[in-house]
């Protein structure tokens, strides 16, 4: 004997999972997230070769910016004979500082020799300064020494 089933009786339904287009997709973004969170890590947190001292005096210290206020200062090298003849010129090193005590310390002593810990980044941040080099220590502080032209 047959038996029959009522109209009415659910079927088994099975759970259909994420297609494979829709897999693709998603290992696609996760994998161009984790490309740009590297190239991210990597033009703004990593610093770059150069990390070392410049010296020279201290030409200005601000606070400055818009909308992000950071702390941005100028140091004027020694001067270097140049290559076209017999005059000196000076280089001047811009940097930017996170720390606000290295601030304070360049502020109050301004207009005097400094030799100061840096790092050099890929890019430039808003919050962090408008250069590439962010300044992190101070090795030391004298008073500038009177150099005669001749």
């Amino acid at each position: 004997m047959e038996t029959i089933k009522p109209l009415n009786d659910p079927q088994p339904v099975k759970q259909k999972g994420k297609s494979g287009c829709m897999k693709y997709f998603l290992r696609f973004f996760l994998l161009l997230l984790l490309v740009v969170a590297g190239w991210v890590a990597w033009t703004y947190y990593i610093p770059f070769a150069s990390d070392g001292v410049r010296s020279g005096l201290l030409n200005s210290v601000m606070k400055k910016g818009n909308i992000f206020k950071t702390y941005e200062g100028t140091l004027i090298q020694d001067g270097v004979r140049g290559a076209t003849g017999g005059g000196v010129q000076s280089n001047t090193f811009e940097f930017s500082i996170e720390d606000r005590e290295i601030f304070d310390s360049l502020k109050f002593n301004s207009g005097k020799r400094f030799e100061l810990q840096y790092k050099e980044y890929r890019g430039a941040l808003p919050w962090r300064g408008n250069t590439r080099y962010i300044v992190d220590s101070i090795i030391s502080i004298s008073d500038p020494k009177s150099v005669s032209p001749f």
